[in-house]
């Protein structure tokens, strides 16, 4: 089980989520970040990666290898951090 109250609270969460998704699109399209040049340009950019399926199938895996923590078993968190009421940053 992972303790979800707790990572919605952390910012660093956020962070890892939107790299996650971002790097994954870029890679693919091999995109630079100096190609970005307007905001139409980025919302066009991930409007086309939604609509590949491959590039979600990265995005799901980047993203499942963020959430999960390596040092327990299976998809889940420690149970010292299932304890937590604030994130121990």
């Amino acid at each position: 089980m992972i303790n979800w109250k707790i990572r919605f609270k952390n910012p660093v969460f956020y962070i890892q989520l939107i790299v996650s998704i971002i790097s994954s699109i870029f890679a693919y399209m091999g995109i630079t970040a100096s190609e970005i040049t307007s905001w139409y340009k980025l919302f066009e950019i991930i409007r086309q990666a939604f609509s590949n399926p491959y590039i979600i199938f990265i995005m799901v895996i980047s993203i499942y290898n963020f959430l999960i923590d390596p040092t327990t078993k299976g998809i889940s968190d420690s149970k010292k951090a299932m304890t937590y009421d604030e994130p121990n940053i």
